[in-house]
């Protein structure tokens, strides 16, 4: 597999990264530290995978940046305290579009689109925006998949507390083959104190 193009100059990307999501973290403070987390238990699940370095490494900046569609979104449904209308869902569900057109502008990032376009489909198909299943969603986007659902479900929301990681252990394990991909699920759960750990602060 050709080297990923930001490799080349690591530590730049990183830098112009950061930036990226810093703006919107700058718009809702809460997506920039779930980006961030998220970016934390992919990097971990990749490597404990054993994912080849240019893998692990787009996986890890994929998840960094696959809410940077939310910039997008409007602020009255960003923001909004309680659940959204249809209407305000239909907005919410184009972030991953958003975030894969912003990526594509870029030759360095554009390898990372089709991760973050793909970060909301299911295994079962039943995902949004394409309806793509399996093994035909690329791996980063399944892996961001379960660990932007623990990070979710393990958050404050307005219009929630905060499940624990019992029950986000739970429900990881009762979708298996239909949100989540069962092997890289199985090997989540199977691992589950040292993925986690990386947000709970148990390293």
């Amino acid at each position: 597999m050709q080297d990923c193009n930001y490799c080349s100059n690591e530590i730049n990307y990183h830098e112009i990264i950061e930036c990226i999501a810093c703006a919107l973290d700058a718009k809702d403070p809460y997506t920039g530290g779930h980006s961030q987390r998220v970016s934390d238990m992919a990097l971990k699940v990749a490597l404990l995978m054993g994912l080849k370095e240019t893998d692990v490494e787009k996986v890890h900046i994929a998840a960094h940046l696959h809410d940077i569609g939310k910039i997008g979104v409007p602020d009255a449904v960003l923001m909004k305290e309680g659940k959204l209308d249809d209407e305000e869902w239909a907005a919410m569900r184009r972030h991953p579009e958003i975030g894969a057109e912003i990526l594509s502008k870029s030759s360095a990032l554009r390898e990372l689109s089709d991760i973050v376009l793909m970060h909301h489909e299911r295994y079962d198909g039943k995902g949004y925006p394409t309806g793509t299943a399996g093994v035909d969603i690329p791996v980063g986007a399944r892996i961001i998949a379960i660990c932007d659902s623990i990070d979710a479900m393990t958050s404050n929301r307005c219009y929630r507390k905060a499940h624990d990681f019992d029950y986000c252990y739970g429900e990881i394990e009762c979708n298996l083959g239909k949100m989540y991909d069962p092997i890289i699920g199985k090997y989540v759960l199977d691992n589950w104190e040292e993925i986690t750990g990386v947000v709970r602060g148990n390293e």
